[in-house]
Parts: C-alpha cells; sequence; structure tokens
C-alpha cells in the first residue's frame, strides 16, 4: 500500500508520540521532519552506545548547530535519555524534541523524568477509513484491521498472525514483563471473549487459570503496552441507576481476531459483532485524540440493561452511536438511544448497521456503517 497522509497534527512543541508497534510513528516522524537527527533505540548498536553514554546525545546535537528536530524512536528502550533531553530543554535551545513510543509502561512507573510536563503526550492511532479513502472495504477491516503495517504488507494475514508474536517475543518477554509468557498467551486467548463486553475479570481469571490479582496485572501489561482499552460509563448528569464496570476492547479489530479462537463451538456472528464494534470503537477514540478540544469515549448503560454502545462527549457536543451487525433496523434496535435521547435531548444519536440505506426514525440517523466511518474526520462528526 502506497504511503497515505495521518490526520494527526503534531504541536509545535515538544511531544511524546505514543502508539503500538505497526501504527506507522517512524515513517510519520520521517516523512514530517526529513532533516531531523534520528536516534532509533531499536538499532541494537545504537541502543548500546546511547545507553553507555547517554550524554552523547548532547554532544550530537552539539554537533548540528541550527538542528531544528531531534527524533528518538521508542524512547521507552532507553529512558535515561529523557534526563539528557530535559537538560537541553531547560537550556532554552531552538530544537524540538520528538520522542514516539510504543509501551507506556516504562514512562509512566519508576519515576522516569517525563520532562515536567513540558512535552505533550500524543498518541497515533491505527488508520482511520477516512484516510484510506476509496481504500476504504469495511469487510477487510473487520478481517484485518487497519494497522499500516498489516494493510502494507504483501501478505497481510501472516503479518497480523505474527503481530502478536512480535509482542511476547520483544516486549513481554524480552523486558520480563511476565515471569509465565504461557500464562500471558492463554490471557490473550481469553480476554478476547470480553471484547465489547462489560469486563470481568473474575471470569477471565476462571478462563485462563490464574488468579485475579494476575489478570489484573496482566490487564494492566496490555493497556500499557497500547494494545487494549477500557471505556467507562458516561455518568454526567445521571438520571438513572447506571453500570459500574467499563467495556473492554483491543485496539485494532484484526488483533482481536488473531487473538479470539474460531471453531465449530464458537459463533461466528459474536465474532463479527465483536469486530464491528471494535472497529468503531477504535474509530471513536482516534476521532476523540485528533479532534481539537477535550473529546472523551463512553458507553452508557442503566441496570436495566438499557444500553448505547459508545457516547461521545466534548467541547463540539454530546453524540449516541449505537452498533448493530445486521442489514435492516429493527425497532428494539432503537430502545437504547431513544431512552438515553429522554435523559440528553441535546444529543445527536446515530445508529449503525450492515445495510445500505440512510434512515431517520424517531430522532435518530440509521447510517451504513462503513459510509458512516469514511465520513468521520477530525473536528466534524458525519452529518
Amino acid at each position: 500500500m502506497e504511503s497515505k497522509p495521518r490526520f494527526f497534527t503534531p504541536p509545535a512543541d515538544h511531544f511524546f508520540l505514543l502508539g503500538p508497534r505497526g501504527t506507522g510513528k517512524t515513517w510519520w516522524t520521517r516523512d514530517q521532519f526529513p532533516d531531523a537527527l534520528r536516534v532509533d533505540l531499536l538499532d541494537p548498536e545504537t541502543l548500546r552506545a546511547m545507553a553507555a553514554r547517554p550524554e552523547r546525545l548532547r554532544e550530537r546535537v552539539a554537533a548540528q548547530p541550527g538542528l531544528k528536530q531531534v527524533v528518538i524512536d521508542e524512547v521507552q528502550k532507553l529512558p535515561e535519555l529523557l534526563e539528557v533531553a530535559h537538560l537541553m530543554i531547560e537550556e532554552k535551545g531552538q530544537t524540538q524534541f520528538i520522542f514516539t513510543g510504543s509501551s507506556a509502561r516504562k514512562l509512566r512507573r519508576g519515576g522516569v523524568n517525563l520532562l515536567g510536563g513540558r512535552a505533550a503526550q500524543k498518541s497515533l492511532h491505527p488508520f482511520m477509513a477516512a484516510e484510506l479513502g476509496a481504500r476504504f472495504r469495511l469487510e477487510d477491516a473487520l478481517r484485518l484491521g487497519m494497522l499500516p503495517v498489516v494493510l502494507g504488507a504483501a501478505d497481510p494475514s501472516e503479518i497480523l498472525r505474527a503481530y502478536n508474536g512480535l509482542y511476547l517475543r520483544e516486549e513481554v518477554q524480552a523486558e520480563g514483563l511476565v515471569r509465565n509468557v504461557g500464562s500471558f498467551s492463554r490471557f490473550l486467548e481469553a480476554i478476547s471473549f470480553s471484547q465489547a463486553s462489560v469486563l470481568n475479570l473474575a471470569n477471565v481469571a476462571r478462563e485462563c487459570q490464574v488468579n485475579r490479582k494476575t489478570v489484573e496485572g496482566y490487564l494492566e501489561i496490555l493497556e500499557d503496552l497500547l494494545l487494549a482499552f477500557r471505556v467507562p460509563v458516561f455518568t454526567r448528569r445521571a438520571k438513572r441507576e447506571l453500570a459500574a464496570h467499563p467495556k473492554f476492547f483491543f485496539f485494532d479489530a484484526g488483533v482481536f481476531r488473531a487473538n479470539r479462537p474460531t471453531g465449530p463451538l464458537d459463533s461466528q456472528a459474536d465474532i463479527d459483532g465483536g469486530a464491528l464494534e471494535g472497529l468503531v470503537a477504535q474509530h471513536l477514540r482516534a476521532w476523540c485524540d485528533y479532534s481539537a478540544g477535550d473529546h472523551q469515549l463512553h458507553y452508557w448503560q442503566t441496570r436495566a440493561k438499557l444500553e448505547v454502545d459508545f457516547v461521545v462527549y466534548g467541547a463540539s457536543g454530546l453524540y449516541a452511536v449505537e452498533v448493530k451487525n445486521s442489514g435492516r433496523v429493527r425497532p428494539e434496535d432503537l430502545r437504547g438511544l431513544k431512552s438515553f435521547a429522554e435523559d440528553y435531548p441535546e444529543s445527536r444519536r446515530f445508529l449503525l448497521y450492515r445495510g445500505a440505506e440512510r434512515l431517520l426514525q424517531d430522532g435518530i440517523l440509521c447510517v451504513p456503517c462503513g459510509e458512516f466511518l469514511k465520513a468521520l474526520i477530525p473536528n466534524q462528526f458525519p452529518p
């Protein structure tokens, strides 16, 4: 696949750019900052040299007067470089520092220097449908996901199958994040059944035959590696008793597919539904991060089990989105959105489905899912 422009807009000052492996951070920084000094910590020789003498970074910058940008790739591999960068930033130099990372674990734990708040933390997500334009195909996205490293491969299915192995080998095992890689592999399979569902850690622990505390640790690792996220309940101005626990999602529909077992006892409809809802979730999450103003992704569920899959709340408005893996709209599909409208009449409400027609029913816009995703562009919600 040819290179595609991304919606992410870089800050003018120093920033961290976090995102899972394969989201295109290295390509994006090369495209945006072609003349930058690059320090690639995935290169073993560079890592060894910088680890032996982190102050080498200062020397390399000093050797290039007028240098505008320094890009440090996979900075979590050597957090000590942040101390050196911080000193140079404090000296009020004109060089902008960009730090990329595919794991937030070392950056968030152990007292690592995060530049005293002088660098913004930004995220790069898998492709959005609108970034691919005419190349976007809903069926392909549900099967392969939206990772640039997968979609750009000669054999996308093979690369997707290898993706989990990459993380287990290079992140989990090499960094010593877990004592038993086999248990973590079973956890990945067990947690896949929680995709797009309210998270029940006790059930997950029982499925992978470890205690709940271990599962909580595994889930933190998954989130620290940016491979999964939780969506909290929308409680602002709540008028009813609501659910308390978040919903779980893998960061990419293809990665969910790679972890979810398939066999004669597994419902294909359940797998397809989880992939579809996950695809919408990752798009809405990217939209929140790329749009101006503070936007947050939630879901809404009452104790009576009335539910709206996604609620986006922020500076631009309040949006409620229900996702249905069916080719037609049934009256019961609209029940959750109607209830949400009673509590939040100012909201805009959408039902996304697998049909081909746009419909307006009871103030709810029913839109083919692929059409909605292709129209989802930062700073504007689909009309």
